[in-house]
């Protein structure tokens, strides 16, 4: 086994300088390798090397200009938001001023898009991705809700058209004598 890792460990130290190789047995049985034929009495046996497989290095690619992205954004796409229920002028009778508020996306949100809703402007709740919101213990009168898909930094990418919504609600201020 030995003799053969030395043949293997020969051929690689050559690496194609010479075409063939001599082995010759010494006059104590040992098997010597040479690149010429030795002179001793006992004839050199020739063994032909193959060449050694070469493979040409890669091309140094140079290092993307730092100025410019690597990889461009993907523009978001185009949202269209739409709240289905409540219907626009849709008044609710006397009660304690709960409603839900339902809404339809298309296409359907990316990974890092939620929904937010707006009552009167002002922000209701964390954005979400459910598309729906019920809503508690509104104040009575005039209200108008927008929902917006937003990206996860904030950024307002697409907004429904408002609806707008009367709560009738009893008031206390006004008690019969």
């Amino acid at each position: 086994m030995s003799r053969f890792l030395l043949l293997a460990l020969l051929l690689a130290s050559f690496n194609g300088a010479a075409d063939s190789i001599y082995r010759t047995t010494d006059a104590e049985g040992n098997v010597v390798f040479t690149d010429a034929p030795g002179a001793t009495a006992q004839p050199a046996e020739q063994i032909k090397v193959q060449r050694t497989n070469t493979v040409e290095p890669p091309q140094i690619m140079p290092l993307p200009d730092t100025d410019t992205p690597a990889v461009e954004e993907e523009a978001p796409p185009p949202y269209v938001v739409t709240i289905t229920s409540p219907t626009d002028q849709t008044s609710f009778p006397m009660g304690p001023g709960n409603f839900s508020v339902n809404v339809h996306v298309s296409p359907a949100l990316k990974k890092y898009a939620g929904l937010q809703l707006f009552v009167d402007g002002v922000a209701w709740g964390d954005p979400q991705r459910d598309t729906m919101w019920d809503l508690i213990n509104v104040f009575r009168g005039q209200h108008d809700l927008t929902v917006a898909v937003v990206s996860n930094t904030g950024e307002t990418q697409a907004v429904s058209e408002p609806v707008r919504v009367y709560v009738h609600r009893p008031s206390t201020k006004n008690k019969n004598r």
